[in-house]
Parts: structure tokens; C-alpha cells; sequence
């Protein structure tokens, strides 16, 4: 007889309790989340359960602060988080993607299932949710013909290859598979779009069904109106409404009722705060409304997803917009319970109150608000102006066309693009420089002549500007990408220079046109690099016309202790005497600052990005007008300080 020696039968034995406790976790019979729809609930592993959930973007969280926010949930008595999937987080460019670092959505998933969070997944492909253009990709745009959100056969094969790659990964994540996904939604407020095409909606339940399987709970969600539902809706997805502390409780779900007879009533989005515009007043929901309200629906019985539970942080070019054109700030904070750094506020601790009376509240201490740090104030130096760095920027050179390309026909997504040509007439006497058709300049433009700052267009406010210059003097255009439109009927948002622009209404021809790879750039520890004259804090960009300067990188460090216990600390960075930029640390693009517009004064700088073991880079690029710009060094300088400044 065959005997197995006990050195190597122990770690067999050890293997197959292994096997066994995980052949348990995902055995499908054991775990059951189902409609009922005789008694208008839920059932979960066959018993009556409704969900008191809160929103949160892994996206816009670094993932080193991940399991801190959703503990900080879990600790306020929610059962659930709820989450949207960006595709242009995870598809940059056509089959390339990106699911490692903090685009590990796998990850984040299992992670709130480690803490005993339930996960509500809202995968698109499109989610709005303040994001530019709504989650799709700007290379959808390549074929300008293309009708996003509608049975359009290209539009259709993107995203056929789309779920292709997600819903697989997210398949064994279900709560029948063993994981925390109780329900998924598909797309996302379909019924304020225009195209209310059900065949788009069909294929979407078809193939979410095909990767899926027939089990998962699939659901919509639209704002509580006829109108909106009539479109935003399809049978065998479970309808469901958003609405805050102004809507009528009793009519929103009388409103769910005429599409829902039967089933659990669902706020999915009940909205905590609200967004913010650059130039518009920060958004406050008063707490004292919010808690009766949530009071209120949870006293109805209803499940309710609390939108935002932590808002977080806009990094980068991430920011979506809204029409009339209106970009969002960097910052996402939403007046949520948890801030956009993650700090406890008297309305998550109001929220928890509300909650513990419909439900045990986990015991335990809450995990406390991190610390921040005031670093101080760091001064700057002048490194090149953009014109100046164009070698580094555009390292494989510009494209040439009669007429000015789009950022998409240059393959351009984020950022900036660097129009050039020369003036054909003399402009010794201003000259007027517009686009044609109006509003061409997507989104905002800064113009020089032979390197002298002649001003600003901008979508909204400024079309029409008077230039000077000689006949074959260089017109360098630097054109902004400030966020595209996440909602509405204009989310199809092309960027740059979207119609021939004319001098004297004589139409400008053969452009050079420079990508700029600012993400290089920053990357490139410019620090280190020769700086310009020190003679002149601002070189070339001390030439002025009106308020305005060339836009110009500047570049300075900061070293942090190493023998501080408890160092490196969160922090907020500000810009005393800056216009509009944009700000990298250590190479990580924080995003843009506008203190001349407002309300965020402060950019949120996390920890995680910053060091004790070398100096910290800093590097800014700012686009309109810089305190260094009269040689006085001192007032050359960003700010750390310990506390944001938002509204």
C-alpha cells in the first residue's frame, strides 16, 4: 500500500482545508441576492435586506488612502459602497489598458469585501459623474460622425470590446461567485440623453447578461421624472431614482412605482452635497436638511445610496464640464460627510446618528483625519517658456495642415496643443483675431506674436481679440484643454481649434501644430535641469502685453526631514499672486489651480507622493501671469499649508 509520509501529509492536509474553506466562500448556493418582488425588497441569502449605501471613486482617491476611506464608511454604519468604472481611466488608446496602481479596480472591489462592504457597481460605459466626457474615451471622437450613447455600429464595437475586457473581471467579484457585487447598472441616466435609443439599451442588457450571467441584479437609474424614465429605462432592468433633499419623497417613488409596481424602493443617488464650477460659489447641502431627509427615507423603508459619501480629488486633466460650457475644479469635495482629503465632518458623524437608528453601527474607534503639514512657503525659478521647451514637449516633432486639427485628428486627448503660423498682412495697428464660425476655440487660447502676450479667447467669454504684429511675424496660439462635457446632449466635445481662424476676416492657413507631452515633461525631475538666465527670474516672459505673460514653467524643491517620526504628511498647496495653471509634485500631475477665478484656492497634496529621501520636485506651469515677473525673488513662491481653502 502506497503511504504518503507525514512531513509531506501535514502541508496536504493544510492545502485541502484551504481548498475546502474556499470551495465554501464560492459556492453559488450559499449565496443568493434576489429581488422579491411580492414583498418589495430584497432578499439576501433568502432573507428581507435593504441597503444603506455611499458613493466613492476609487479614481479619485489614491489607492494608498483606499482602505482608510472605506473603513471610514464602513464605520458610519453603511452596508454597501457604490462605484463607477471611468473607460477612459482604463482604455487611454484604442486595446491599450490599465488596471494596475490606482486604476486597480479588482482591488479596491475586493478590498471593501475584506472590511465587509457590499459593492454596487456602476460600469457605463458612460457615468457622467463629473468626469470628462463622462467616462468615454476622447479617441471615440477619432470618427467625427460618430453618435456616442446610441446603437451606432462603431459606437457599439468600442464598447463590445470594452466589456469584453471589464465584465469578466468583474464576474467573479459578484456576490453569487463569492464576491461583494449585489447589482450592476447600465449606463447611467440614459433618459436625459437625447437619444433615447432602446436598441442601444437592449444590446447593453444583452451582452452585460452574456458576461454576467442571468443572476446578477441589472438596474437603471434616472432623476424622478416621467419623462426621464420613459426613455432612461428597458424591461428587465430594474428601474431606480436619484433625487436630494429637495425632491418630494412621496412623488419620486410614485414615480418609480408607475415603471416599478413591485419591488424595492431605491434612491440611488441621494445627493449629500453638490458640484462645484471654477468661478461659481462652492456647493453646500445644510446638514440639518440632509439628516431629516435621509431620516425620512430610510423611515420609508427604502434603500438609499448616499452620492457622494467622499467626493475626492479631480487629478490631472480628469475634470469634466458642464453647458453652458462650465469646467469643474480640480477638487471633487462635493460637501460630502468624508472631505476631499478624507477628514471626518460634522455630517458624517449627523449621517451615522441618523443611521444607527434604522441599524447597528459597527463598534469601535473611527479612524481619525489624517494630519497635515505646512511645509511652508518653496520658492521658484524660472526653467523655459513653452515656445522655449517645445524640444521636450514635442520630442517627435509637430504636424503640419493648410488648416488647423482638432486635439483628437492630432491624437492629442488632455492638455495642450501649440497652434503656429505666421500673420499675412502688417497688424502695426490691432487687428482683430476671432474664429469662424464663433466659440472655435475649445476651451481656452493664450496668444503671442513673435513672443510678445497679446491675450486671451475663450469659449465662453472672449472671442474676439486685437492683435499687433508685423507681416511674417510668428502667431503662436496655445490652446487649453479645460475638461470636456460630462452630461447632456454635447458630450460629443471636440478640443482645440475646431474652426479656421480668421485675422481681419482674412482666413489664417498653414499651421504647425505642436502636441505637448506635459506628462514627460514633469517627470524629467526638472529641478535638476539648467534653469534660465539667473539674471532675469522670468526671461522672455517679462515681455507684456496688457496683464499677461508667455506661459512659462517654473521648477523649485523642498526637502522634508527624514528624522521626524510621522513625516511625510498631507498637505494643501497654494498660489499667492499666481493666475491659472497647472502643478506637478515629483512628477505626479495634482492638476489645475485658478485662485483668480475660485472658489478652490488650495490643491489637496497626499502624502503618498512626497518623500524623505530626496528633495521634492515642483514643477508649475503657469499660463496667465506669475508673481516672478518683476525680479522680485521672494514673492517667486508656492505655499504649503495645513489647511484647504476650497470655498
Amino acid at each position: 500500500m502506497f503511504r504518503v509520509p507525514l512531513c509531506m501529509l501535514l502541508p496536504l492536509l493544510a492545502l485541502l482545508q484551504l481548498l475546502g474553506a474556499a470551495h465554501s466562500f464560492y459556492n453559488v448556493s450559499q449565496r443568493t441576492f434576489e429581488l422579491d418582488y411580492k414583498r418589495d425588497r430584497f432578499l439576501k441569502d433568502g432573507q428581507p435586506f435593504r441597503y444603506i449605501s455611499g458613493s466613492i471613486h476609487y479614481f479619485r482617491i489614491p489607492r494608498f488612502y483606499w482602505e482608510d476611506r472605506l473603513l471610514k464608511m464602513k464605520m458610519a454604519g453603511l452596508d454597501a459602497i457604490q462605484t463607477y468604472v471611468p473607460w477612459n481611466f482604463h482604455e487611454p488608446q484604442p486595446g491599450q489598458y490599465d488596471f494596475s496602481g490606482d486604476r486597480d479596480v479588482e482591488h479596491f472591489i475586493q478590498l471593501a469585501h475584506q472590511l465587509g462592504l457590499l459593492v454596487i457597481l456602476r460600469p457605463g460605459p458612460y457615468i457622467c459623474a463629473e468626469w470628462d466626457m463622462g467616462g468615454l474615451p476622447a479617441w471615440l471622437l477619432e470618427k467625427e460622425s460618430i453618435v456616442l450613447r446610441s446603437s451606432d455600429p462603431d459606437y457599439l464595437a468600442a464598447v463590445d470590446k470594452w466589456l469584453a475586457v471589464l465584465l469578466p473581471k468583474m464576474k467573479r467579484l459578484l456576490y453569487q461567485n463569492g464576491g461583494p457585487i449585489i447589482t450592476v447598472q447600465v449606463e447611467n441616466e440614459y433618459g436625459s440623453y437625447f437619444a433615447c435609443d432602446y436598441n442601444y439599451l437592449r444590446f447593453l442588457e444583452h451582452r452585460f447578461r452574456y458576461h454576467l450571467g442571468n443572476d446578477i441584479i441589472l438596474f437603471t437609474t434616472d432623476g424622478a421624472a416621467e419623462k426621464l424614465l420613459k426613455c432612461g429605462t428597458l424591461q428587465d432592468l430594474y428601474a431606480t431614482v436619484d433625487f436630494g433633499t429637495t425632491g418630494n419623497i412621496t412623488r419620486a417613488f410614485l414615480i418609480q412605482r408607475n415603471f416599478e409596481p413591485k419591488g424595492p424602493l431605491i434612491n440611488s443617488e441621494f445627493y449629500t452635497g453638490w458640484l462645484d464650477h471654477w468661478g461659481q460659489p462652492h456647493s453646500k447641502v445644510n446638514t440639518k436638511k440632509l439628516v431629516a431627509s435621509l431620516y425620512n427615507l430610510l423611515a420609508y423603508g427604502a434603500s438609499v445610496n448616499l452620492y457622494m459619501f467622499i467626493g475626492g480629488t479631480n487629478f490631472a486633466y480628469w475634470n469634466g464640464a458642464n453647458m453652458p460650457y462650465a469646467p469643474q475644479p480640480t477638487s471633487y469635495d462635493y460637501d460630502a460627510p468624508l472631505s476631499e482629503a478624507g477628514d471626518l465632518t460634522e455630517k458624517y458623524f449627523a449621517v451615522r446618528d441618523v443611521i444607527r437608528k434604522f441599524k447597528e453601527v459597527p463598534e469601535g474607534p473611527i479612524p481619525p483625519s489624517t494630519p497635515k503639514f505646512a511645509y511652508g512657503k518653496v520658492a521658484l525659478r524660472k526653467f523655459k517658456t513653452v515656445t522655449e521647451a517645445l524640444g521636450i514637449l514635442c520630442p517627435n516633432g509637430p504636424v503640419k495642415s493648410l488648416y488647423p486639427l482638432t486635439f483628437t485628428q492630432v491624437k492629442q486627448y488632455f492638455g495642450y496643443v501649440l497652434y503656429r503660423t505666421t500673420l499675412p498682412q502688417d497688424c502695426s495697428n490691432p487687428k482683430p483675431i476671432f474664429s469662424s464660425p464663433i466659440n472655435g476655440v475649445r476651451d481656452r487660447a493664450y496668444v503671442s506674436v513673435d513672443g510678445v502676450p497679446q491675450g486671451i479667447l475663450d469659449r465662453n467669454r472672449m472671442n474676439v481679440l486685437n492683435i499687433r504684429g508685423k507681416a511674417g511675424a510668428t502667431l503662436d496660439i496655445l490652446v487649453e484643454n479645460m475638461g470636456r462635457v460630462n452630461y447632456g446632449n454635447s458630450i460629443k466635445d471636440f478640443k482645440g481649434l475646431i474652426s479656421n481662424m480668421t485675422l481681419n476676416f482674412t482666413v489664417l492657413t498653414n499651421w504647425t501644430m505642436f502636441p505637448l507631452d506635459t506628462e514627460a515633461l514633469a517627470r524629467s525631475h526638472l529641478g535638476n535641469w539648467e534653469a534660465a538666465d539667473e539674471g532675469h527670474l522670468d526671461g522672455h516672459s517679462t515681455l507684456r502685453s496688457s496683464n499677461f505673460t508667455l506661459p512659462t514653467f517654473y521648477v523649485g524643491n523642498f526637502s522634508i526631514p527624514s528624522g521626524i517620526p510621522d513625516l511625510p504628511q498631507d498637505t494643501f498647496i497654494q498660489f499667492p499672486g499666481w493666475a491659472k495653471g497647472q502643478v506637478w509634485i515629483n512628477g505626479f500631475n495634482l492638476g489645475r489651480y485658478w485662485p483668480t477665478k475660485g472658489p478652490q484656492m488650495t490643491l489637496f497634496v497626499p502624502r503618498n507622493i512626497l518623500t524623505t529621501s530626496a528633495p521634492n520636485n515642483i514643477t508649475v506651469l503657469e499660463l496667465e501671469s506669475s508673481p516672478c515677473s518683476n525680479g522680485t525673488l521672494e514673492l517667486c513662491t508656492v505655499e504649503f499649508v495645513d489647511t484647504p481653502v476650497i470655498g
